[in-house]
């Protein structure tokens, strides 16, 4: 497995409503693409790779980056895996873990264990 190149959420994010926008001005698919090349920097494999990266990010809610890879013979796609052409894209989701709770011990307390009073007594 080869990663070729990744691209973040943000990015994906800008170029799915600058694609969105050239789609509404009624452009050929040429045109949307050598637009977004300019706009976001990209050319040649970079850019082809992006293209095919907005289709795939499009139907992928939450997503956190996009991984192009390509793949040696005998191996197999990830789970999730898209291929477009001849390169696999692979999204990648950003899991938020669940606050930790402090426990309660069966006296209602917070799992302190016995505190004593404090105070040392007066005899």
């Amino acid at each position: 497995m080869k990663s070729i190149t990744e691209f973040p959420n943000h990015i994906l994010v800008k170029g799915i409503e600058a694609k969105t926008a050239l789609v509404a001005e009624g452009k050929t698919p040429e045109e949307i693409q050598a637009s977004l090349g300019a706009g976001f920097k990209f050319e040649g494999d970079r850019l082809k790779h992006f293209f095919n990266a907005l289709d795939v990010a499009a139907q992928n809610a939450g997503l956190h980056r996009l991984v192009v890879m390509s793949l040696a013979e005998g191996e197999k796609a990830p789970a999730k895996a898209l291929k477009v052409e001849e390169h696999y894209y692979v999204p990648e989701f950003r899991v938020l873990s669940q606050p930790q709770l402090p426990s309660r011990d069966g006296r209602g307390g917070y799992g302190r264990g016995r505190q004593g009073r404090g105070g040392g007594g007066r005899r």
